[in-house]
């Protein structure tokens, strides 16, 4: 009986260990069988199984069954593996991509070339009449944006060392190291030829120059200047200025047109033109100056000679900022004067210049970084709300349009009344005819002495 008992413990334990051996080699199957759960697959993979541990084996036509089993497995395998490749493969080319756009992003300076498109967009609109050529505007504000890309990622490329000293801007592609230099300069050169062929082609050769000579000025001329002298910040005034010149050497107002001749079919640019660049070039100096201030220690650190470290106290800096403040109240009575706008821009643009004077007043008065920062946040405002103003308040000189076209009528009727004339010197019969009636009217208002005609009254 202890040994029956023995027997039957032993064989239990076999049974225990044989089935915790089978359970344990199940789940060492692959995980895509046991989640697919196919029941041939199964049964296959565990007559296999049980007849490598034993001598009984599976009929023929089970021995067929498990290694079409395992043939699917392995086929299902080599497809996940695919599958997980090309996935793989997928996600790795998005980061490039993301990785990649962000750094020309930040080479770019994004948002400070779209303040550029924004200045070029409104000289091309409010250089046109009173239809806006849209394709042309938005051609003009592609090329823009390109060529002011290229010349901000070649100011970084010569800033290298510079940005890598100074905490605002060691994080950026070049001195971080997640962008070499040499892709940095094929990105620069590509995207400044292309967007100045782009002007070149669907603008004019004036629209196209003025973005070239603004990328050299800019890239050539104030970079450098800034670590050798304080005058930078008025040539990069003059750098700032340029893009709604850029504009109104794009449009094609017409060239009769009194008012918006900022840029004739033949590319040339008036007097008017020069309104929007005005405004400009006197808002970089307090913005320049506020923002100077604000960092004059990396600057220092940088090694840029800026003009806010020469002045220790800031009051020159202030008064700067103040003069060319007192610069932009005149501005909103020109565009008055010369037609340009209605009077409530008057009216607004000196409210305008007021506040942002009062602001650089503060600043000379208290010269501390938030004083600074006021002014700074100020000339933030100033000018989106200028140009739309600017934009908003235009008017179009209807009258004149009018009188163009009256004498457009009058010069038709003067080339009437003289192809009549030469027809009558050809004919004496019909002159002597139309001398006997009495004349009627003179066909036209032009001055003397080419007064043409005279017509007469039939009988």
């Amino acid at each position: 009986m202890w040994r029956r008992r023995n027997s039957l413990s032993h064989f239990t334990q076999l049974a225990t260990s044989s089935s915790s051996k089978f359970n344990c080699h199940n789940n060492l199957q692959p995980t895509s069988l046991r989640l697919l759960q196919i029941p041939d697959v199964d049964q296959g993979y565990g007559l296999l199984t049980r007849s490598s541990s034993t001598a009984v084996g599976p009929s023929s036509n089970s021995g067929k069954l498990g290694i079409s089993g395992l043939d699917r497995v392995r086929a299902f395998g080599s497809t996940a593996d695919i599958v997980g490749a090309t996935t793989l493969g997928a996600r790795e080319v998005v980061d490039m991509a993301r990785h990649y756009g962000r750094c020309y992003w930040e080479l770019s300076k994004a948002k400070l070339s779209m303040l550029v498109v924004a200045t070029s967009g409104a000289g091309y609109v409010l250089g046109s009449s009173s239809t806006v050529d849209l394709a042309g505007l938005c051609y003009t504000c592609v090329g823009t944006m390109m060529v002011a890309a290229s010349a901000n990622t070649l100011n970084q490329v010569f800033e290298v060392k510079n940005d890598a000293l100074m905490n605002r801007t060691m994080r950026r592609p070049l001195p971080s190291g997640r962008l070499t230099i040499p892709h940095a300069v094929t990105w620069a050169s590509s995207v400044g030829l292309a967007g100045t062929a782009l002007l070149a082609s669907k603008a004019n050769l004036l629209a196209a120059g003025l973005g070239a000579s603004n990328l050299i000025l800019y890239a050539f001329v104030y970079t450098p200047l800034k670590q050798i002298h304080p005058v930078n910040t008025w040539v990069g005034a003059v750098v700032g200025a340029i893009p709604p010149l850029l504009g109104t050497g794009s449009s094609h107002a017409p060239a009769s047109h009194p008012i918006f001749r900022w840029a004739a079919a033949s590319g040339q640019v008036s007097l008017n033109g020069w309104l929007l660049p005005a405004a400009l070039y006197f808002w970089q100096i307090p913005h320049f100056m506020a923002l100077a201030y604000l960092c004059r220690d990396d600057y220092a650190a940088g090694g840029f000679k800026m003009f806010s470290l020469a002045d220790p106290s800031g009051r020159r800096t202030a008064l700067v900022a103040l003069r060319n403040c007192i610069y932009l109240i005149p501005l909103g009575y020109l565009a008055y004067d010369w037609g340009i706008t209605s009077g409530w821009f008057c009216l607004e643009s000196t409210l305008l210049a007021l506040a942002i004077s009062g602001t650089a007043v503060s600043f000379l008065k208290n010269r501390t970084k938030a004083s600074a920062r006021r002014m700074f946040h100020a000339s933030l405002l100033y000018l989106p709300v200028f140009m739309s103003g600017l934009m908003f308040h235009r008017i179009y000189d209807d009258d004149h349009q009018s009188l163009e076209t009256e004498n457009t009528k009058d010069h038709m009727v003067i080339s009437h009344t003289t192809t009549a004339y030469e027809q009558d010197s050809r004919n004496p019969d019909r002159v002597k005819q139309n001398h006997s009636r009495p004349p009627v009217a003179y066909a036209s208002v032009a001055p003397f002495p080419f007064l043409p005609a005279p017509i007469y009254s039939s009988s």
